[in-house]
């Protein structure tokens, strides 16, 4: 059985003070051992002050990019050894603000993926379509080239020690949200390539929904028998709110 796991990714938002005092409510609810994995995936500048309080709990630390160079002349990038460095396990790659906003392909982000795991970071891969995409009948093609660039780039073993997030670019921060039966058709699909590559790893590989899950539909979301987990987004700014999800995916 796949174990449930629940990532909150603060995007740009928070202080030092409101970062701290989050984290730390987390930890006080959440424990030292809770049911499912619960990662948290603040703003670079606070990545060293959440890794402080999150050590020791039942809290894994993520980062929300990478440089998909090792080092260098790259002003402005931080690399996969500094997220290392500084107490990261994960990193999320290719989620569809950076594939949308700042025109990362696929090219780049199976770079950033393979970048990831050779400085032994757990790749958070983010996949998904647009509205205009789905209701072309486009989203399965979509979806198949983003994975199989991946497959491609890293093989299918490497996505045994990985986690994928399927994100509905058209549910992102609009408060819409893919119906459970949606979700795990796309789940269940993805699931299904990777199978053509090799079935045990499908079998293992955990993938969450990303798409405005929140504490009313969490339950549901992960009920449904291909959804691990979720990718959080603006429920994970709020305490009471991201440990309801964790809790739904008990």
């Amino acid at each position: 059985m796949r174990r449930k796991f629940v990532a909150g990714n603060w995007k740009m938002n928070g202080s030092l003070e409101s970062a701290n005092a989050l984290v730390k409510a987390l930890v006080a609810s959440i424990g030292n051992s809770p049911a499912a994995d619960v990662v948290v995936c603040p703003p670079f500048i606070h990545l060293e002050s959440v890794a402080a309080l999150v050590n020791g709990s039942g809290v894994s630390l993520g980062a929300q990019n990478l440089a998909d160079e090792e080092a260098g002349a790259y002003t402005g990038e931080v690399s996969g050894a500094m997220l290392k460095d500084v107490g990261c396990e994960y990193v999320i790659i290719g989620h569809s603000e950076r594939r949308t906003l700042y025109g990362e392909d696929d090219a780049l982000v199976s770079k950033k993926f393979l970048r990831a795991r050779d400085e032994g970071l757990i790749p958070i891969l983010c996949v998904g379509e647009s509205l205009e995409e789905r209701e072309s009948g486009a989203m399965e093609s979509v979806i198949a080239r983003q994975i199989d660039a991946v497959l491609t780039a890293a093989g299918v073993q490497a996505l045994c020690n990985s986690v994928i997030a399927y994100e509905p670019v058209w549910a992102i921060g609009t408060g819409m949200t893919a119906t459970p039966e949606q979700a795990q058709d796309v789940h269940a699909f993805i699931r299904s390539r990777i199978a053509a590559e090799d079935a045990a790893a499908a079998e293992g590989v955990r993938i969450l929904y990303g798409g405005s899950a929140n504490a009313a539909n969490a339950a549901t979301l992960f009920g449904q028998p291909d959804i691990d987990g979720g990718l959080i987004g603006g429920a994970s700014l709020k305490a009471e709110d991201f440990v309801t999800i964790c809790a739904a995916a008990a």
